[in-house]
């Protein structure tokens, strides 16, 4: 199957990056490559391209991650959402695979905007919107998130619990050689066959433990990180040169990090404003998970960068 005739890539570039995005596609990353034509993450071709878990990058509104049994305790109610996986969780939110309008386009900058009012089938109980936003200058990918409570029904009614995240899937070998990964987080989560949370974050053990650079070999990772100081590192050849190396840097409202080993042998290191089912964890009294919550009108907002650095 091909992608659809109506989906418009949208490109943008600085001397170091060209950036594809795809609005339709819930204004997803196709493609970010370096000025060389080498992937910084993942190569994507349009045509094999038939939601977002095909992209190399797609955002997470207005939660990230799994909700055990699509339903969750909020504000005295049960909210029960659609399930959107095979094993009955709802997972990453409702907008990664929905149209969005794109508003602002230059050379080097794109912004693209969400409003849930326009959509009849939304899997999320209150009104919000997002916007997107991809500025490149130089070696750099700025990104920025904004979520916000747009309800207008009565204040008691009209609180939502709030997350956001990305989900960026990064090539892994470079000119055949695996990459060291650096991230100082003291703290992850035990999980059960769901990838679910079991109880609060506890301290990392030796073989979680990325605060020194690390080899991924051919372990297989799913597992969410906390305490995290919002910077993720990945280094080929570090002691050689050339070299060259990639530096994610988020702002603090992504208190957590997911890293993914995807099947395809990608690398997603995936910023996140909260737990992975940290609704149904705060239900619990759990503490620790970053739940947020938004009134009508507040927002939710954030900026990941992404930077390229030596030899790309």
């Amino acid at each position: 199957m091909s992608a659809p005739a109506n989906w418009q890539v949208q490109s943008i570039s600085s001397p170091a990056l060209t950036l594809e995005i795809l609005p339709e596609v819930g204004a997803s990353i196709l493609n970010l490559r370096a000025a060389s034509g080498r992937p910084v993450m993942r190569r994507v071709a349009l045509e094999a391209v038939q939601t977002s878990s095909q992209s190399a990058c797609f955002a997470l509104l207005p939660y990230s991650n799994r909700i055990r049994d699509a339903r969750f305790e909020f504000g005295g109610e049960t909210v029960q959402l659609r399930p959107n996986t095979k094993d009955g969780l709802s997972q990453h939110g409702d907008v990664r695979n929905r149209p969005w309008t794109v508003t602002r386009a230059s050379d080097s900058h794109l912004i693209c905007d969400f409003d849930s009012r326009d959509v009849a089938d939304l899997n999320w109980p209150w009104a919000f919107t997002g916007r997107m936003e991809y500025r490149l200058h130089g070696p750099h990918l700025d990104i920025s998130v904004t979520l916000t409570n747009v309800d207008s029904r009565p204040v008691a009614a009209s609180e939502m619990p709030a997350g956001m995240g990305l989900h960026p899937y990064f090539a892994r070998t470079q000119d055949g050689l695996e990459p060291l990964l650096t991230f100082d987080a003291a703290l992850t989560y035990d999980t059960d066959e769901r990838n679910l949370p079991t109880s609060g974050a506890r301290p990392v053990q030796p073989a979680e433990d990325f605060r020194t650079p690390t080899a991924v070999g051919t372990r297989t990772l799913d597992r969410v990180y906390t305490s995290w100081d919002g910077i993720a590192r990945l280094d080929w050849s570090p002691e050689s040169s050339p070299h060259s190396a990639l530096i994610l840097t988020a702002d603090n409202v992504f208190s957590h990090l997911v890293v993914f080993t995807a099947p395809d042998g990608s690398l997603a290191l995936e910023p996140v404003s909260h737990a992975t089912d940290a609704f149904n964890l705060a239900a619990q009294g759990i503490g620790g998970t970053d739940m947020k919550t938004l009134l009508p009108g507040q927002s939710l907002a954030g900026a990941v960068r992404i930077t390229v650095e030596g030899e790309w």
